[in-house]
């Protein structure tokens, strides 16, 4: 039999391109762009949100001093705040941790918390005293925010102050005081200060901590007094 010429295939219609976003979601060249050109952007009212929080970002990554005004102007903006902490957290320079400090007396609810938080991340021994007292604060997240980033600033006076408020907190804020001693603990371990690491796991040994700090200080104890690297 002859054999028929098979068909060539039919071409097959281009696949459909993604929808380009809006112009208010798109990047554009901020994410190659200089310190200065960031901070023009946060600077202008009429950029828009996506742009800033792009913007922080980027300031985040280049860890630029100079745009800390900028960043700390948004601090209290509840759509930016949480940008503009990500990019003040890994600027190595002080105006950063005084940006910080400034904006805890001016803010409350979850943007305070979101301060705090990054006070704790970034260890501003300074904050230490304005903590210790918001931890007694009518506000329960902000006051185990504080007893939290208290622990991981993990300094000899950060101890005292979470030593001191096992004793007159109650509820959920003793809970988080509990905790922060274990995180002031393993902070003061890893410093070498193994005396004061153990004097605080006494202190979160007694009865009346809540019981799963209690139990945790307890391993903690015996963990170092058997551990083969500990003094002689």
């Amino acid at each position: 039999m002859p054999q028929t010429k098979s068909s060539a295939p039919a071409p097959q219609a281009p696949k459909p391109q993604p929808p380009k976003p809006p112009a208010e979601f798109q990047e554009g060249g901020i994410a190659t762009m200089d310190a200065a050109a960031l901070i023009r952007i946060l600077n202008d009212s009429g950029s828009g949100n996506f742009q800033r929080a792009k913007a922080c970002q980027r300031i985040g990554e280049l860890g630029a001093k100079e745009a800390v005004p900028a960043l700390a102007a948004l601090l209290g903006d509840e759509h930016l705040s949480t940008y503009a902490r990500y990019g003040l957290e890994p600027i190595a320079d002080p105006s950063a941790d005084e940006a910080l400090r400034a904006a805890m007396s001016k803010l409350k609810g979850e943007i305070l918390v979101g301060v705090i938080n990054s006070i704790g991340k970034r260890r501003d021994a300074a904050a230490g005293p304005a903590l210790a007292k918001m931890i007694y604060g009518a506000d329960p997240a902000v006051a185990s925010a504080a007893a939290v980033a208290l622990g991981n600033i993990g300094t000899l006076t950060a101890m005292k102050e979470i030593q001191s408020a096992l004793s007159k907190t109650r509820g959920t804020s003793r809970m988080a005081v509990a905790d922060a001693g274990l995180l002031c603990a393993e902070r003061l371990l890893s410093e070498g200060k193994r005396a004061e690491a153990l004097a605080l796991y006494a202190s979160l040994s007694a009865i009346d901590t809540p019981k799963p700090a209690r139990l945790a200080a307890m391993s903690g104890i015996i963990r170092e007094e058997t551990s083969i690297s500990r003094p002689r």
